[in-house]
C-alpha cells in the first residue's frame, strides 16, 4: 500500500487493509478490531479502528503494536480525528498511526495536527497537491497534537516557531 507520510514523502508500506470479518490473519495483516481481539496469536498483524470503536479497545495491545489505521468511511465523518488524537495524548501511542478510507487533500494538515504520521489517499487524489496540502500553513492558533502550545502562549514564551 502506498501512503503519504506526515514529511511530505510517499512510502511503500508492508500492510494489507482486511476488511472481511472472517479472513484468516497473516503477518502484514491490518485487521478490524473485533478480529484482532480474538486471535489467539497476533504476531505480525496490526489493526484498524472504526469510526464507532472506542480506543480504550485497543489500549491493552499498543505496546505491541508497530501500527494502528484509523478508518474514514466516508470524508464527512470526524470521529477518526478524535480516536487519534485520544491515541496519542491520553494512550500515549507513538507508533506508527495511518488514516484509511475517504482520505482527502483537504484533510491531511488537519489529520496531521491531530497526530496521524501517514495516509493512505483515496486513489482519485493528486499525489502533488497531497504533499503541497501537509504544509498549506505555516503556523496554528490553537494547540493540538502536533503542537500542544497554543499561539499566543508560543508568543509570550519565545517559542515560536
Amino acid at each position: 500500500m502506498k501512503a503519504l507520510r506526515a514529511d511530505g514523502t510517499f512510502a511503500d508500506l508492508d500492510w494489507r487493509i482486511v476488511r472481511e470479518q472472517d479472513a484468516p490473519a497473516r503477518p502484514g495483516d491490518v485487521l478490524p478490531l473485533a478480529v484482532y481481539r480474538a486471535l489467539a496469536t497476533r504476531d505480525g498483524c496490526a489493526v484498524w479502528l472504526a469510526p464507532a470503536d472506542e480506543p480504550a479497545g485497543v489500549a491493552e495491545f499498543l505496546p505491541q503494536l508497530p501500527l494502528v489505521a484509523i478508518d474514514f468511511p466516508t470524508f464527512k465523518d470526524g470521529r477518526g480525528y478524535s480516536i487519534a488524537s485520544i491515541l496519542r495524548t491520553r494512550l500515549r501511542f507513538a507508533g506508527e498511526l495511518l488514516a484509511i478510507g475517504d482520505v482527502l487533500i483537504d484533510q491531511l494538515f488537519y489529520l496531521k495536527r491531530v497526530g496521524f504520521s501517514s495516509f493512505a489517499l483515496r486513489a482519485d487524489q493528486d499525489e502533488q497537491a497531497a504533499c503541497a496540502a501537509l504544509f498549506a500553513f505555516s503556523n496554528s492558533y490553537a494547540g493540538a497534537v502536533d503542537e500542544p502550545l497554543p499561539h499566543f502562549r508560543r508568543r509570550v514564551s519565545g517559542v515560536m516557531r
